[in-house]
């Protein structure tokens, strides 16, 4: 068995909401294998990992793994539950996983959950699901690899790259009030919300943090200036560039003192209770670093606290007491850190809630001052300490007094907050007691420093007493209560229509009033202006858009092949809209009947909000049928079926039912709701419809106002919206018509035999014939659906040119003309066919066998170089 590749979806997904891994693997000679064909495997296995006895499966229960390996299942599915389990083994916390076949018999597809915030770029899954081929492999061979050294480097990747606590904490309130949450790259920055209520987190670091405020907070000696102007308590102190300046600033404070970094964090060179020169001369050289400043400042006794401040209140209080070992008579002092160490809740840096004790120079020479070594054993019960400072970035561990603050303890925070101008922060104090007033006498009690962007992980998981949840806080402070953090989304799918719908609906949202971000596969635009040329109908391009403050509205055009290779860009849409689903893309990405299109392209209907709309053509069998699917009915849509005609039966039943529906009655545009009707604008008046005769621009006009009146956009501005449509304009490269000499030429995208056959339809119904088409087809599609394409082509037309575009996809020079004309002759003997080498040659060719007046059908693959060409011949805009 061998792994050949590893892709993911980030965003939500045919198989999950969340974020997964797809491993294929090739079983090479397991082909078709099951594990009861190998006696003693699943022995093997489950003794090398024990915690495999203890996975439900498809059973539902303990064990379901185990019955299913001695009933015989394939050796993809092993695998599957061998990663899952080594992910637990890493702490990485995931557990959905399936197995399907994928490409020849032996391809497998192992679907695995990934963390909802690991970044894309991870090694983590890739090197578990190696691991995992290994074990499985070597259990096969008699003997299964020791692969925990393996094992443990994966494990600190992992680590490594996790969010740190208080950012996953943050997350994690995020979205359990509903707020879409991106982490950026494999930083702990957060980009919380959609659109104009975007926000941006760094660990408790928001956007509307004081750039100055940081700055203050920063600088120990300004803070303490800015407390002290405030009236507030602080400790005496003086800056000391020098050892003699640090005597010196020993003798005008008065010992005992503490010395520390002025810029200084996480209590990093911080020394306490200081009263000789030799001491003050040897913190000034561990604190000053290389040429340094330091703050020497009086000490003040008492207990260490700190105040988490929440805009404008106290959040959470926490007593802090300094890294320790407790003796018990009989362990030296290194064997109780190793003790303390195995708490799973310490790890290094701020990985974990505690962070593990270590014996550096700093803690040696603590211990060396109370009478101790790594190896002498106090006395049981005798508290050692291994730092003065109360930081938990050193060791220190936490207890919640937050119910115990007194109110002028909690006024005086508040004050400290607001004098240095920073929303969140942590204000570090001492003082006899937080329970009680603070003591008024000079020296007694003291605000020690103001924390920008403070760790959270001492009031989320304290040593003692019950956790605090302040993410939940800051994430309130950003949303209040009724505050949005959503725009409104409409994502936009089917096989056809999706680019002309979506901007129809795009361009109803603008003249309502809202300033719109739209994708398509001609670029991302926001307010009416492309900020981005590309083909832009993926995920990428919808957090683009999602990501601009500025929007207001989001119009997405949601492609097959981006919710296949990616996912979606977005979660939760308000209104999904469902064009239609035909037969196209086949044979590309494991894509193999329209019933697998469906299944895709249905996910854009499952990820709506709960009660939020989805509109499907009422008069195609797949779309219409997407409204009956488990995952669509569960969030309780409001359904909006549209349809060419009133009499289509899903239509006409949705409307017996009080449903809303959209269609064309006695030629008018018409909203249905039950036995109301609401005449929207003549049809004859749709821009681009060539006085209705472009009936699939009618559907498309129908599908947009269904979406727009979702939104609440009023009756009267989807009408004007419609007739302003300019195809030239705002729809380029779809439906336009242009004049050149004496032929008109039709410029169209289509390439499926769906899209072929409504131009053709179009083009006979305008011109009372359909003329000359010029054609290219996109290479990465199946024979089979070249062949049925061309096919249908030669349906209207019985003189086609045939040209090749520069991006062949994979095929031969002159393999695509050679299908598309034999599709051709299949259905047309007499088709009358002239290749073409380029798009050049081609539309002067189809101009050259056109008569005078006929038209000409042009299709392509990249819109430029068409409008750089019609340009060159003096084309001009026609109606």
């Amino acid at each position: 068995m061998r792994l050949d590749h590893v892709r993911r979806l980030g965003g939500p997904n045919v198989y999950l909401a969340r974020p997964v891994a797809i491993a294929r693997l090739d079983l090479q000679g397991l082909t078709r294998h099951e594990t009861t064909d190998h006696p003693g495997f699943a022995e093997r296995l489950v003794d090398a990992l024990p915690g495999l006895a203890d996975h439900h499966c498809s059973a539902g229960r303990p064990g379901g793994l185990l019955e299913a390996m001695a009933r015989g299942t394939y050796f993809g599915h092993v695998t599957e539950h061998v990663t899952l389990e080594l992910s637990g083994l890493i702490g990485r916390e995931v557990f959905f996983g399936r197995t399907v076949r994928a490409g020849g018999p032996a391809e497998y597809d192992v679907i695995l959950e990934c963390p909802p915030d690991e970044p894309s770029a991870s090694p983590v899954v890739e090197r578990l699901i190696s691991l995992a081929v290994r074990i499985v492999n070597g259990a096969l061979a008699g003997l299964v690899p020791d692969t925990s050294a393996d094992l443990a480097r994966v494990a600190a990747v992992h680590e490594e790259e996790r969010l740190g606590v208080s950012t996953a904490a943050l997350a994690r309130a995020a979205r359990e009030r509903g707020v879409p949450v991106r982490r950026v790259g494999g930083l702990n920055l957060l980009r919380l919300g959609y659109g104009r209520y975007r926000r941006t987190v760094w660990a408790a670091m928001t956007d509307a943090t004081s750039a100055i405020g940081m700055e203050v907070a920063g600088d120990k000696r300004l803070a303490h200036r800015l407390l002290a102007d405030a009236g507030l308590p602080v400790p005496e102190g003086r800056v000391a560039a020098s050892p003699g300046e640090a005597l010196e600033a020993l003798r005008a404070v008065g010992g005992p003192v503490v010395v520390k970094p002025l810029a200084g964090h996480q209590g990093e060179g911080v020394h306490i209770e200081l009263t000789t020169p030799p001491e003050v001369v040897a913190a000034f050289a561990s604190a000053a670093g290389d040429g340094g400043e330091v703050l020497v400042e009086s000490y003040i006794p008492g207990k260490d606290y700190r105040v988490l401040v929440v805009g404008g209140r106290v959040a959470a209080a926490a007593e802090l007491t300094a890294a320790c070992v407790v003796g018990d008579g009989t362990a030296p002092v290194a064997a109780l850190v190793e003790r303390v160490n195995a708490d799973p809740a310490r790890g290094e840096g701020h990985d974990r809630p505690l962070t593990r004790l270590v014996l550096g120079p700093t803690e040696l020479a603590l211990l060396e001052r109370q009478g101790h070594g790594p190896r002498s054993v106090p006395a049981d019960g005798e508290r050692v300490w291994l730092r003065r400072n109360a930081n938990l970035s050193t060791g220190g561990t936490s207890r919640d007094v937050t119910a115990d603050v007194h109110p002028e303890v909690a006024a005086m925070c508040v004050r400290a907050a607001a004098a240095v101008g920073m929303d969140v922060c942590g204000i570090d104090l001492r003082l006899p007691d937080a329970g009680t007033p603070p003591p008024a006498e000079h020296g007694a009690a003291g605000i020690l420093e103001v924390n920008a962007a403070p760790g959270l992980r001492m009031h989320l998981a304290p040593h003692q007493g019950a956790g605090r949840d302040v993410a939940a806080d800051i994430v309130g402070l950003m949303y209040p209560e009724g505050t949005p953090s959503r725009v409104p989304v409409v994502s936009v799918t089917g096989t056809n229509g999706k680019t002309t719908t979506v901007r129809m609906i795009a361009h109803m949202l603008e003249l309502d009033g809202r300033r719109t971000g739209m994708t398509s596969t001609e670029g991302v635009y926001v307010g009416g202006r492309l900020v981005h040329r590309s083909d832009a109908s993926g995920p990428r391009s919808a957090e683009m858009v999602l990501g601009d403050r500025s929007v207001e509205a989001a119009v997405l055009e949601t492609a097959r092949g981006g919710i296949v290779r990616r996912g979606l860009g977005y979660d939760r849409a308000d209104v999904a809209v469902v064009t239609n689903i035909t037969r196209d893309h086949l044979g590309v990405d494991d894509t193999e009947s329209v019933d697998d299109l469906v299944d895709i392209k249905s996910l854009v209907a499952e990820e709506i909000r709960h009660g939020g709309h989805v509109v499907l053509n009422a008069e195609d069998e797949a779309s219409a049928g997407i409204a009956g699917r488990p995952g669509v009915r569960e969030r309780d849509p409001v359904l909006r079926y549209f349809a060419l005609s009133p009499d289509a039966p899903v239509l006409a039943a949705h409307l017996r039912r009080g449903g809303a529906g959209y269609s064309v009655r006695d030629g008018w545009l018409t909203e249905a709701r039950g036995d109301r009707r609401t005449p929207i604008l003549p049809a004859a008046e749709v821009a681009g419809s060539f006085g209705g005769h472009a009936r699939h621009v009618i559907a498309n006009a129908l599908a947009a106002a269904a979406a727009a009146r979702g939104l609440g956009v009023p009756v009267e501005v989807v009408a004007r919206a419609l007739r302003s449509f300019d195809p030239h304009t705002r729809n380029p490269g779809r439906g336009c018509v242009y004049q050149v000499g004496a032929n008109p030429v039709l410029v169209d995208y289509a390439h499926n035999p769906a899209a072929v056959g409504a131009m053709g339809a179009f083009i006979t119904g305008r011109w009372g014939g359909a003329g000359v088409a010029a054609v290219t087809l996109p290479g990465d599609r199946s024979d089979e659906l070249v062949g049925e394409t061309a096919r249908a082509l030669a349906g209207s037309f019985g003189r086609v040119v045939v040209y090749e575009d520069e991006d062949l996809r994979g095929r031969r020079s002159g393999e695509m003309t050679r299908l598309i004309v034999q599709g051709l002759r299949e259905a047309r003997p007499d088709v009358r066919h002239h290749p073409a080498g380029d798009l050049k040659g081609a539309l002067a060719s189809a101009l050259d066998m056109a008569a005078p007046g006929e038209p000409v059908l042009l299709l392509y693959e990249k819109l430029q170089p068409v409008t750089e060409l019609l340009e060159t011949l003096g084309a001009e805009p026609a109606g």
